[in-house]
């Protein structure tokens, strides 16, 4: 075949993928919620797995929280604003997006700071002798740090394994496993009912990271009977750069939860101020000290935007996105410049594509340059963040375009 044959066989190929997001698109009943979001039409955002795109009506919430609430009402604002019970109200309004009853979920601190007291609290509810913790051993580095440090603290030793053999590795002294639901760098979803369920038999507890998985599909915390979790707020949430993150005691382990960082604000009588600590009742046991109000209520007007919203209409949507999103890769790209590393199967796939490239450190900034906004995970690969509230199949389809362009060495779109 022809230079131009081959570039024809490939204008087709656009011109129909085009009228396909075009469709698409128009049947999304989810697409009207884009317009409740700070975006621009130059720039297709796919990296809200790292930072959610502003919600347009944040701004406004928190200059009523600044002027009027601390402004004017200043200490009042502790009652008659409901700062001090927001840890607890906001994380109910987390919980049905992960599938928590109430009284489950409090929200403060950040996701490492909870990774530490979900570990610590999980060894110290295990059984005597049971002196291992599992790892998921490609997690986020950071929860791999704390988990270490607590095992150093708790006299227990790390197990670092490929999520798949947690299972199978559980054993009598097994204290718990901590999991990434979703593998940050390839998008993989792992087993999270399966896994949780072998743990269980195993007589161990399940500690599941929820960062890429929250906001983005469906996780069933109580329904598959997971005993912690913990999360961020600033990705598919879109609570904002360094929103607190949240922590999950299921109810049945909130009498015995002993958290390693008992803070004054989840003691039982919090303003006696007396020497000896004694723990308050449910979820409040997962709280610290005092609660970083303007992220925290900037969280809660952001989480407006789920509303009348059914997470499993997001994974559908998800899932419609990084399947066509793959198919305009595979349609326009230069073959054997990139290779999905995120799985095809739907059910081992999280809310992201990820394109192992080996020019990726250059790729990654010149399609920022030109409008396509992804993240680049070192050493190559290129990471695209799909947010079913508000990117749409147009974005997509425009996404692979500019990919195929950069990586063919050309200056403009298909």
């Amino acid at each position: 075949m022809s230079d131009l044959q081959q570039e024809a066989q490939r204008l087709d190929a656009a011109s129909g993928l085009r009228a396909e997001a075009q469709r698409l698109d128009a049947a999304d009943p989810l697409a009207g919620h884009r317009a409740k979001f700070a975006l621009d039409d130059a720039t297709v955002y796919l990296d809200g797995n790292s930072l959610g795109a502003l919600p347009a009506h944040v701004p406004a919430r928190l200059a009523d929280v600044i002027g009027r609430e601390w402004g004017e009402l200043r200490i009042r604002s502790w009652d008659e604003s409901g700062w001090w019970t927001a840890p607890e109200r906001i994380g109910d309004r987390i919980a049905p997006l992960v599938g928590a009853a109430p009284g489950q979920i409090v929200v403060g601190d950040s996701t490492s700071v909870n990774v530490f007291k979900a570990v610590v609290a999980a060894a110290r509810l295990a059984e005597e002798g049971r002196d291992e913790i599992l790892v998921d051993g490609t997690t986020f580095p950071t929860d791999g740090y704390i988990a270490e440090s607590a095992a150093r603290m708790t006299g227990h030793r790390i197990v670092p394994l490929d999520p798949a053999d947690i299972p199978a590795a559980a054993g009598p002294r097994t204290a718990l496993a901590l999991v990434n639901h979703v593998d940050y760098r390839s998008g993989r979803l792992h087993d999270l009912p399966g896994t949780t369920a072998a743990l269980h038999a195993a007589g161990a507890l399940a500690v599941w990271d929820l960062c890429h998985s929250a906001g983005a599909l469906p996780v069933g915390l109580d329904a598959h009977g997971v005993d912690l979790a913990l999360g961020c707020t600033y990705k598919y949430l879109n609570g904002g750069p360094g929103s607190p993150a949240y922590l999950y005691v299921a109810e049945r382990h909130q009498g015995r939860f002993d958290s390693p960082l008992p803070g004054w604000t989840s003691h039982a009588d919090p303003f006696a101020m007396t020497p000896g600590y004694r723990a308050a009742e449910g979820a409040v046991r997962g709280r610290v000290g005092t609660p970083d109000i303007l992220s925290m209520l900037a969280l809660e007007a952001a989480l407006d935007v789920w509303d009348g919203v059914a997470i499993d209409a997001v994974r559908a949507k998800s899932l419609a996105l990084t399947d066509f999103f793959l198919e305009c890769v595979r349609a326009y790209v230069p073959e054997g410049r990139v290779t999905p590393v995120t799985p095809e199967a739907h059910g081992e796939r999280g809310s992201q594509v990820a394109l192992r490239c080996a020019d990726a450190p250059a790729v990654m900034p010149e399609l920022v340059k030109r409008g396509v906004v992804g993240d680049l995970r070192r050493p190559d690969i290129l990471r695209f963040g799909f947010t079913p509230l508000y990117v749409g199949f147009a974005d997509a389809e425009r996404a692979a375009g500019i990919l195929a362009d950069v990586l063919a060495g050309t200056p403009g779109r298909l």
